[in-house]
């Protein structure tokens, strides 16, 4: 076997598989969420999942970024092809496998690449301009300093190494194929004919020796390679994991009315037992039923999976935070906040309990040590995050699920919200008269 297709055999491998062992992980920090029912309705989730993941339509509320994060993303799906050429290469000890048997097809596909790639790169230095030099208020705030900026900037350097990888590649082994020097048709003079390289390569490589030319030609081409296999192992750890489950996440949205809170079922279950008039009120509960549920969540394990799926999707973009009424009016709320900690904290609770069992607890936990009473109390419940992101996540759950348990399991209610909750106990209504009053002004003369 060719020396070069062991190593890249080796890499691939390697590479590929340091990725599911990454994804393993994740898979089991979700698995750690209770469970949630959202596999209903189907069609409405593939329509949902088409239009918002793989459409983008949430995006386009702001045009600008829109069309320039447009520009990454089809780029990134439409050159997977070129990816799987480079794979497919590298096995058969190939060069440019697909280019004799697709003909005039090949060379639109790698021109249309090029063009896409140009647009990538234009737009990953505009992001890299708006995040350190224009300073966008939203994406300065204070959850951002330290490694979400730098994993920002870190990611967009890589985009651009990739870029300059498949330039150098293409534009290179243009070169040499005017010089009949290419491993494709070797001894033809000629030009591949690819829209950006064909003249890109000529100006920057003119200059260069066949030997050097064909070193070129091949850093492009490991580097390619090198760059997709780290990038793929670098987007576990990054905000950019969103590439992968914003389908997955778009798919089981929450697929009723904005405003419409879920009940607990222990709740719900003992309010019906009040309610019947053949229930027995002194009847002994049952010994072999399962110990009470928490009411509401303290910690990242008590959320549903769907939660935790939602704190790995998100893309740290702040649309949420930028729309929410109370940061806006300086309150210490921020929804993004809330996510990037429910993602720290469940990243530290899967890999103690990967390492010391499932029902290994470190006396910490997601209310209080990472999100704090006043960010909770600050929510408005308004829903503005959640129409906001361009993903489907959802905050408001995760603040309304920690609220109720320091309303439920820990009486802990702002001053403020104490008479309106007795009066909505005794009068059935938050204000100080019965609901059996309220329309007496009406009979009045």
């Amino acid at each position: 076997m060719n020396i070069s297709v062991l190593l890249f055999i080796i890499i691939a491998i390697i590479g590929v598989s340091f990725f599911a062992y990454n994804i393993w992980k994740i898979k089991f920090n979700i698995s750690l969420g209770l469970p949630e029912e959202r596999s209903d309705r189907k069609s409405t989730r593939l329509k949902t999942m088409i239009l918002v993941a793989f459409g983008q339509k949430k995006m386009f509320s702001r045009p600008i970024p829109a069309l320039l994060h447009l520009c990454l993303y089809v780029a990134f799906v439409i050159t997977q092809i070129e990816l799987f050429e480079i794979f497919t290469d590298g096995v058969l000890h190939e060069h440019r496998f697909f280019r004799s048997s697709l003909g005039g097809f090949y060379t639109f596909t790698i021109s249309f690449i090029e063009i896409l790639s140009v647009a990538a790169f234009v737009a990953t230095i505009i992001f890299l301009a708006r995040r350190n030099l224009l300073k966008l208020p939203r994406l300065k705030m204070k959850e951002m300093i330290g490694w979400p900026t730098k994993d920002a900037n870190l990611i967009l350097i890589f985009e651009l190494i990739l870029l300059v990888c498949i330039f150098t590649m293409n534009g290179a082994d243009e070169v040499l194929f005017q010089r009949g020097a290419s491993h494709v048709e070797m001894g033809t003079n000629g030009s591949f004919g690819f829209s950006v390289s064909s003249f890109l390569g000529p100006i920057l490589f003119d200059g260069l020796t066949t030997d050097s030319l064909h070193i070129a030609e091949r850093i492009g081409w490991w580097g390619h390679l090198l760059m997709v296999l780290g990038f793929l192992n670098y987007l576990p750890y990054s905000k950019h994991f969103h590439i992968l489950l914003a389908f997955p996440n778009t798919y089981y949205s929450n697929l009723e009315a904005k405003g419409k809170f879920s009940n607990m079922e222990s709740v719900t279950k003992e309010v019906k037992l009040m309610m019947d008039p053949t229930a027995d009120p002194y009847a002994s509960p049952d010994p072999d039923a399962p110990p009470p549920s928490r009411f509401g969540a303290k910690d990242v394990t008590d959320l549903s999976w769907k939660n935790l799926m939602d704190a790995y999707t998100c893309t740290e973009c702040g649309r949420c935070t930028s729309s929410c009424p109370a940061n806006i009016t300086g309150k210490l709320l921020s929804p993004r906040k809330i996510m990037m900690d429910t993602r720290d904290r469940l990243v530290e609770v899967g890999e103690a309990k990967r390492k010391n069992g499932k029902d290994f607890e470190d006396g910490k936990a997601l209310l209080g040590d990472y999100i704090s009473e006043e960010e909770l109390w600050a929510c408005t419940s308004c829903n503005a995050c959640v129409d906001e992101c361009p993903v489907n996540i959802d905050p408001l759950s995760i603040i309304i699920d920690l609220r109720r348990f320091l309303v439920m399991e820990e009486s802990k209610i702002p001053n403020e919200l104490t008479g309106m909750l007795t009066n909505i106990e005794n009068n059935g209504a938050p204000w100080q008269f019965s609901q059996n009053d309220r329309l007496n002004w009406a009979n009045e003369e």
